[in-house]
């Protein structure tokens, strides 16, 4: 197989950091570029300066961003934008136009929504074309138009495990949506991101909701659910990972068995979900790897579904990586493990 030349934009971050880990052991991947803003202090740092546990593995310089995007895209076949929404949203359909693949970590392609941008992200989305050509990279269900995708909208963390526990239920016909779907889910800190901030410091953080019926991950996943949830993110003071758990109601009569048929046949073959059954997954077994654990348990008409992943791996960087591996051909776990 050939090898692809990827670029990496907001490298600095915890993310970014994570895909260069990824990129850097993958056998069909050779890495151009690691990129921070002009403004960042970051600039002319190696990564592993900022990431001691990437020394003498990554010792690749921080290169500070220039407005030449055709001469930073030459010879480039992928780019990850681990970047803000704004910055996504503009920087995208230059590395489109310069006919890279790009994968955008950012919500700034998720939801082909008019108003949601200017409601959920506080600008207007100049670029409704490419918004109609993204596709949305939850990789386990949308893999066939991932494999011809130029822009693929890497989903956010808590949709990700959110719409994974989902979406079989929803697809099989198996709930009750008269009542909504509620989901209450924590996330460590890293989510957060590393610049310092008093209310996501270790220190500072209590186990508390915040975004209650305003947070903009609840119309991304009610969008491409096609169903409305309920949906309350909390922060935790653990560094990463996040668990969400789900009440819903089942169809009068739907068994046990029927909810585990419906998982195995929508991830039989999903290298990246682990089903627990009537077990309940915890952060511990997913800190750390690419997977996504889902368990569940019944009740009467009453189900409780429970998924843990990390939110920097499969909730980011990871899945950017998988929907990579499925765009070009690649083995789909390539360079995960």
């Amino acid at each position: 197989m050939s090898t692809l030349n990827g670029l990496i934009i907001g490298a600095s971050g915890y993310t970014g950091a994570e895909l260069a880990a990824y990129l850097q052991r993958h056998p069909n991947v050779n890495i151009t570029g690691l990129m921070v803003s002009a403004q960042s202090h970051d600039a002319g740092k190696r990564l592993s300066d900022l990431h001691p546990v990437l020394k003498g593995i990554i010792d690749l310089p921080l290169q500070p961003m220039t407005d030449d995007i055709a001469a930073l895209a030459q010879g480039v076949d992928v780019v990850f934008l681990a970047t803000a929404h704004e910055v996504s949203h503009d920087l995208a359909p230059q590395f489109l136009a310069a006919g890279c693949a790009v994968f955008d970590l950012s919500g700034a392609y998720r939801v082909n929504q008019s108003d949601f941008y200017q409601k959920y992200y506080g600008f207007a989305h100049q670029h409704a074309d490419w918004l109609d050509k993204a596709v949305y990279g939850l990789a386990e269900w949308r893999a066939e138009d991932i494999r011809t995708a130029q822009l693929i909208a890497v989903p956010g963390c808590y949709p990700t495990a959110s719409q994974l526990a989902l979406k079989p239920l929803i697809e099989s016909d198996l709930l009750d949506l008269n009542q909504w779907p509620v989901i209450n889910a924590v996330s460590g800190v890293s989510g957060a991101g590393r610049k310092a901030s008093m209310t996501t410091s270790f220190c500072e953080v209590s186990l508390q909701p915040y975004g209650v019926f305003t947070h903009r991950h609840q119309p991304e996943i009610s969008a491409h659910l096609g169903a409305q949830v309920i949906f309350t993110p909390h922060l935790g003071n653990f560094p990463r990972g996040i668990l969400a758990t789900i009440t819903c109601r089942l169809k009068t009569g739907v068994t046990a068995e029927r909810v585990a048929e419906a998982f195995a046949r929508a991830y039989d073959g999903k290298p990246l979900v682990r089903l627990f059954g009537r077990e309940m997954p915890s952060i511990r077994a997913v800190a750390g790897t690419p997977f996504c654990d889902i368990g569940f348990a019944l009740q009467d008409d009453h189900l409780i579904v429970v998924a843990a992943e990390d939110n920097l791996l499969k909730g980011a960087a990871a899945q950017a990586v998988q929907c990579m591996n499925i765009r070009f051909g690649f083995d789909e776990t390539q360079s995960l493990f």
